[in-house]
């Protein structure tokens, strides 16, 4: 999904933010819950972190079910926003492996 985007030079969602329609996005802060709650087991993650000042009003903090707000992505990312882009690989307990240093970020 992640090359198709990077071939295309957006990205426009996986098939949960199409059926919501908007890109769910987290904070750094937020990343490992995200991870851990919807993503458990998958392997073939990238964790992709996005220059929000480049996402203008297309860009919304909305409420998520326990009251957290989280930005959502109306309409496609263009990949200008991005900064970067690392695989996030699962460890050998089975949760991801964040890059050395993000909590920093948070």
């Amino acid at each position: 999904m992640w090359r198709d985007a990077e071939a295309a030079g957006l990205f426009r969602g996986a098939p949960v933010d199409e059926a919501d329609g908007f890109i769910h996005l987290s904070t750094a802060g937020q990343a490992r819950e995200t991870a851990a709650r919807h993503f458990a087991g998958v392997a073939d993650l990238v964790l992709v972190a996005v220059a929000a000042e480049a996402l203008g009003p297309a860009l919304r903090w909305e409420p998520s079910r326990g009251g957290a707000l989280f930005p959502h992505v109306y309409g496609p990312l263009a990949l200008a926003a991005v900064r970067w882009v690392v695989p996030l690989p699962l460890g050998p307990e089975g949760s991801h492996v964040f890059p050395e240093g993000f909590d920093a970020a948070a």
